[in-house]
């Protein structure tokens, strides 16, 4: 009752009540995601039957092809590097097979009939698929991904081994490179099996590597409309945007005319380094031939595009700066 006087007061002699006390404005302190390191444990199948009972021979000892451990540790080495450090395996079970893998209609080969098949292609079987459901029981695969004890499978064969270069399962899974595994649905995570050829080297294993990057950022971005989908920017060459050429793809330099054209040296205005700054680009434009990316040599062009991902932290339009999480842990990707 006398505040209510007071103020009655106050306002019949003009006397203006003194201004409530202004709160300072908080500051905005942005929230910085910072780039994860995402760690994958491996299982790794290496299938090198003995061909030759007498002296013991394997395949890849008759063939002179690539010891597994070598390829793995350059791959190890390379997607260590080229992540920054972001990207990092451990391969936490390794299981040689001597024998040839079963087939998706119960067909297996044997020395005799897989040397046959090497020299004329009407000796090779087909269906030519390896029987994945085989692979996923008899190494208890699905328990293995669901129960934390493993993240992905790396499995090492030959050729006519009958690999995708790579394949997704798990609840949710999508394509990668190829259809997602059937019958896996079980599993409460996603995860990637990965078909490595012992008969080729460490290009090639960041080439399928360089697929999956492929299909599960274009997974990511896939409901990003024009110059918001910065994947479809940084895949572009000369050939599909004149003039507005960045990374390319796997298949394609910057420069590139056709799929692996990686030493042409046709010179091009590329944006490629100014990924290098992302997400704030800086406008860097710069001219770049086949010299820029190992002069057609496969294994360091695909060193020179898996560099160029974005590794850094934060979001965009609520997408992680850092990309690699995204190739390396499927569960992350929506």
């Amino acid at each position: 009752m006398a505040n209510a006087l007071l103020d009655f007061l106050k306002a019949l002699f003009g006397i203006k009540p003194a201004p409530a006390p202004v709160t300072p404005a908080q500051p905005i302190v942005p929230s910085i995601e910072p780039a994860l390191i995402i760690s994958r444990r491996v299982l790794m199948l290496i299938f090198d039957p003995i061909v030759d009972p007498v002296s013991g021979q394997k395949l890849s000892q008759k063939m002179n092809w690539q010891r597994p451990e070598e390829l793995a540790a350059g791959f190890l080495a390379d997607i260590l590097e080229t992540s920054g450090g972001l990207a990092r395996y451990q391969i936490v079970q390794r299981v040689e097979l001597n024998e040839f893998p079963l087939k998706a209609d119960g067909f297996r080969y044997t020395a005799q009939t897989y040397a046959a098949a090497q020299r004329s292609p009407a000796a090779i079987h087909q269906p030519d698929q390896i029987d994945y459901n085989d692979l996923l029981k008899r190494f208890d695969i699905l328990n293995k991904v669901a129960t934390n004890q493993i993240d992905e499978v790396w499995i090492f064969a030959f050729p006519l081994a009958g690999l995708y270069e790579s394949s997704m399962g798990g609840l949710g899974a999508f394509w990668c490179n190829s259809n997602p595994l059937p019958n896996t649905a079980s599993c409460p995570r996603r995860f990637v099996i990965m078909g490595f050829s012992y008969e080729r080297k460490v290009g090639e294993m960041l080439e399928s590597f360089g697929h999956r990057t492929e299909s599960i950022l274009e997974r990511v971005y896939a409901r990003a409309k024009a110059e918001s989908n910065l994947w479809q920017k940084f895949t572009r060459c000369e050939k599909s945007h004149p003039g507005q050429a960045e990374c390319g793809s796997i298949h394609f330099a910057p420069n590139s005319q056709s799929d692996y054209d990686w030493n042409n040296p046709t010179p091009v205005q590329s944006r490629c380094d100014d990924w290098y700054n992302f997400p704030t680009f800086k406008g860097v434009v710069k001219t770049v031939t086949a010299a820029e990316w190992g002069s057609g040599d496969m294994r360091e062009h695909h060193r020179w595009w898996l560099n160029h991902l974005p590794k850094t932290a934060g979001r965009s339009n609520g997408v992680a700066n850092n990309w690699w999480q995204y190739v390396m842990d499927v569960n992350r990707v929506s």
